[in-house]
């Protein structure tokens, strides 16, 4: 976006410049103004507010777009079913959080990308015990030879999934199984050989993965390393869903059209990370997880991350035709 306002600048440029001077970012975030900002804006619409926590496309359309277009607001008022745009920053452990989310990622090319499912996030950490002694010696069964070859293992499956990524054009990240070793701990000197040390592995399961196969292959590897490993979960969601993405879901459907009628070009992938859409898919809500961000690095939380202004008004475009389709989806049978 430009750096300083001017009045010929779009007036959503202009009231999201507005909002951005809001500080929200840790660690002394003002949320209280960043509300009252939204609240401001909505009661001069004419809207009710419910706070939820929501990205800057969908704000400018909601706060912008009914001013000059009273459809919108008709149209949302009077759907055939609850339109629930849910947009996240930080996952969570709470079911009732997850109507924060819904998040999408930028794309490089000209495409726009939506999400349909998303992996499994598994904290795994793994617990190595054996013989203690000075470090002068060659001590035999230590912890530090078991955790190794666990260590060797999983990292030999993350050499494999990375291969099978880079050598299939067709697959994305999403639908391979990613594993990065995060964490070591053990030990209290150089010359003392430690009676235990761990090793912490952040999983990220593909959807399609046999999770409970999948975890006696970790239990496996453990036990093929000797007495005394362990391995324990500091998370482990065992719910993967997936929404379709065909014409059995009459979201889909109206979600899609638009692009067609638009003429955009919409690339449906697995979400590579975790959001809280999980939540949702998990108890049988179709989750679509989307941000209107092409030609766009995909930067996520770096220090430089940017939108353009031409991509970001581009975006309240498509959220004004995005929406008032899938508020005009008829009720489901199963909505009552």
């Amino acid at each position: 976006m430009t750096s300083k306002g001017s009045e010929d600048e779009h007036p959503s440029v202009t009231l999201f410049r507005r909002y951005l001077r809001i500080r929200t970012v840790q660690p002394k975030p003002d949320y209280g103004a960043a509300v009252a900002f939204l609240e401001e804006r909505a009661h001069q619409l004419g809207l009710s507010c419910q706070k939820v926590e929501v990205a800057p496309g969908y704000v400018v359309t909601v706060l912008t777009w009914p001013g000059t277009n009273p459809s919108l607001s008709s149209i949302l008022l009077n759907s055939h079913t609850d339109v629930v745009p849910v947009f996240e920053e930080h996952w969570s452990h709470d079911p009732f959080e997850a109507f924060k989310d819904s998040e999408g990622l930028a794309n490089p090319t000209d495409a726009f990308t939506v999400f349909y499912s998303e992996r499994s996030v598994w904290w795994v950490r793994v617990t190595s015990t054996g013989r203690p002694g000075h470090g002068s010696r060659f001590i035999e069964d230590t912890a530090a030879e078991k955790l190794h070859k666990v260590v060797s293992s999983i990292l030999a499956f993350r050499e494999k999934e990375r291969q099978r990524l880079q050598s299939n054009p067709h697959l994305k990240e999403g639908a391979v199984t990613s594993v990065n070793l995060t964490k070591l701990e053990g030990g209290v000197a150089y010359n003392v050989v430690p009676a235990s040390m761990s090793a912490a592995f952040d999983f990220r399961v593909a959807p399609d993965v046999d999770l409970k196969a999948f975890e006696e292959q970790l239990h496996a590897w453990c036990q093929a390393a000797g007495e005394g490993v362990t391995l324990e979960f500091a998370q482990k969601w065992m719910k993967p869903r997936v929404t379709p993405i065909d014409d059995s879901n009459p979201w889909w459907s109206a979600f899609s059209r638009v692009f067609k009628d638009m003429n955009l070009t919409l690339e449906a992938e697995i979400f590579p990370a975790t959001t809280d859409s999980r939540y949702l898919r998990a108890v049988g809500i179709p989750a679509l997880g989307f941000s209107p961000m092409n030609c766009t690095p995909v930067l996520l939380h770096d220090h430089d991350e940017r939108l353009h202004e031409a991509v970001f008004l581009r975006g309240i475009d498509i959220y004004t035709q995005l929406l008032p389709a899938l508020a005009s989806v008829p009720a489901l049978p199963s909505d009552s």
